[in-house]
C-alpha cells in the first residue's frame, strides 16, 4: 500500500484540500499521514479523513523517513517557511528523505518558479492527483 505524507501548516487549508481529493480518488488504497507543523494543522486536515497525524518538528523529522511518497506546498523545503513554522530542520528532513517529493508550487515564500504557469489550487490538487496514478498505478 502506498504510504503519503501530507505536510502543511499555519491552518492545515492546502494540506486539507490535498487530503480530501486523495480520498476521493483513491479511497482506502492509499495510507494517509497528515504531518502539520502545529496542531491546528494536522487537526484539520485529520478532518478530511488521513489514517494518522502528527504535529510539530520532531514528528516531522521522524515520520518523513517511513513513506513513500510527500506532498505539499514548496515552501515545506523552505526554512522558514510558512511565516516561519518550517524549521531548518523540517526542510533538510524533508530534502533528504528517500521519499518521493510531489510539491505545488503555491507563492507563499516569495519564489518565483519560471517557466511555470501560475494556477489555482483546485487545477493544481487535479494535476497532483493524475500524476500519482500514471507514475503510482493507484
Amino acid at each position: 500500500m502506498l504510504k503519503i505524507a501530507v505536510i502543511d501548516g499555519q491552518g492545515g487549508g492546502i494540506g486539507s484540500y490535498i487530503i480530501k481529493s486523495l480520498r476521493e480518488a483513491f479511497g482506502d488504497k492509499i495510507e494517509i499521514l497528515a504531518l502539520g507543523t502545529n496542531a491546528a494543522a494536522t487537526a484539520n486536515m485529520m478532518k478530511c479523513k488521513a489514517n494518522k497525524g502528527a504535529s510539530g518538528e520532531n514528528a516531522i523529522i521522524w515520520n518523513v523517513k517511513k513513506v513513500d511518497l510527500i506532498l505539499g506546498p514548496l515552501s515545506i523545503l523552505v526554512s522558514n517557511g510558512m511565516m516561519g513554522e518550517l524549521t531548518s530542520k523540517m526542510a533538510e528532513a524533508i530534502g533528504s528523505s528517500p521519499a518521493r517529493k510531489i510539491l505545488l508550487p503555491i507563492n507563499q515564500e516569495g519564489i518565483d518558479i519560471i517557466g511555470f504557469i501560475k494556477e489555482p489550487l483546485p487545477h493544481l490538487v487535479e494535476k497532483l492527483i493524475l500524476h500519482i496514478k500514471e507514475e503510482f498505478n493507484v
